[in-house]
């Protein structure tokens, strides 16, 4: 029996990288595995009604994609310790630990303790090969020797479910518009886009910007301001706190480009969901997301380069050959779906 923990993803109110991961996976994998979530009262997992305790078996797994505490789950490290099933898991970055002066102060304090107790479990995937590198190199600087050799596992571009997007070579628009998605905080440096967009309206480039994404409580605050105070001066600017899927993707069919300032990541979904609708992408030059960029319709600049943001994107506006070589580019590439990454993780439990 195969066990998917959706303790996080059952009361979650928002739509993150990690919550859609999270469901995208639990929606492909089906009937193959049984829902289940930590219980802190009870202090064990519960299934179905919430009211039948899991029995684990030795040979069962647990599968958890989410990032836990025992603060967030009392009585987990205990289970963890002498865990009754296997255990697997897939794991998502080190950002609280490389970055922690912008990072929520509860994720600075708990994830380090999250990172070594994955180095126990008997399966690991990480999300990327730069992910990878971090926990291990994490782990070789605490002394842990992981159980089990960690693999890399791609993520979905189809963040929907819905067909790859084959749209006109070129968005014929009056007016062009670029797109970013993600929570809006320090680290997905929307405040630096900002920047950029302002120097591009001033030297005479006609363009929406639209920005998506729900406000970090704890650091967000400053860059909502701005963007509250600019949206009230420029009625080509646009943001969009609480943007539903259909809004979002009537977001990407009209966008030029979808552009990902961004200064950390551990893997950059926004990226491959901007080329499964044929979207080009101007991403930062960070390693983890040149490991998709490469394989076309991205223009990549160099992270906080002003001058060399401003090129990037004044070519995805203006420059209607490059553009539509870009959109050529996006359309054609293969990209990975959810169901493959699904089917990743059950065939690797079935044959263990």
């Amino acid at each position: 029996m195969i066990y998917y923990d959706t303790t996080k993803m059952g009361p979650a109110r928002h739509r993150s990288g990690l919550m859609r991961l999270s469901s995208r996976i639990r929606e492909e994998l089906g009937s193959a595995v049984t829902t289940v979530g930590w219980d802190g009262r009870r202090r064990a997992f519960t299934a179905g009604d919430k009211r039948a305790v899991v029995d684990f078996l030795p040979t069962d797994w647990l599968l958890t994609v989410e990032m836990f505490s025992e603060a967030e789950r009392p009585g987990f490290s205990a289970f963890l310790q002498q865990p009754p099933c296997r255990l697997a898991a897939m794991f998502h970055d080190a950002i609280p630990v490389k970055l922690p002066h912008i990072t929520w102060p509860q994720s600075v304090q708990r994830h380090p303790e999250y990172m070594k107790r994955l180095a126990g479990f008997d399966r690991t995937w990480a999300i990327s090969e730069s992910t990878k590198k971090d926990f291990t190199e994490f782990w070789r600087w605490q002394g842990i020797t992981p159980r089990a050799t960690v693999g890399v596992i791609e993520l979905g571009a189809d963040f929907d479910g819905g067909n790859r997007v084959q749209r006109d070579p070129l968005i014929a628009r009056e007016r062009p518009s670029l797109l970013c998605v993600g929570i809006v905080e320090p680290r997905k440096n929307q405040g630096f886009l900002l920047e950029v967009a302002g120097a591009l309206w001033a030297a005479g480039v006609d363009f929406e910007l639209h920005v998506v994404g729900r406000v970090n409580p704890h650091f967000g605050r400053p860059v909502l301001a701005r963007m509250k105070a600019l949206q009230k001066r420029e009625p080509r600017f646009h943001f969009h706190a609480a943007a539903g899927d259909a809004q979002l993707g009537w977001l990407y069919a009209q966008a030029r480009a979808v552009a990902l300032p961004t200064i950390a990541e551990g893997c950059g979904l926004p990226l491959l969901e901007s080329l499964w609708r044929g979207v080009p992408c101007v991403c930062s030059d960070l390693p983890v997301l040149l490991e998709n960029a490469g394989g076309g319709g991205c223009l990549v600049a160099k992270v906080n380069d002003l001058a060399d943001w401003q090129a990037k994107l004044r070519t995805v506006l203006t420059d209607g050959a490059e553009c539509r070589r870009l959109q050529t580019e996006a359309m054609a590439r293969p990209l990975p779906r959810w169901v493959d990454t699904a089917q990743t993780l059950l065939k690797a439990l079935r044959a263990s």
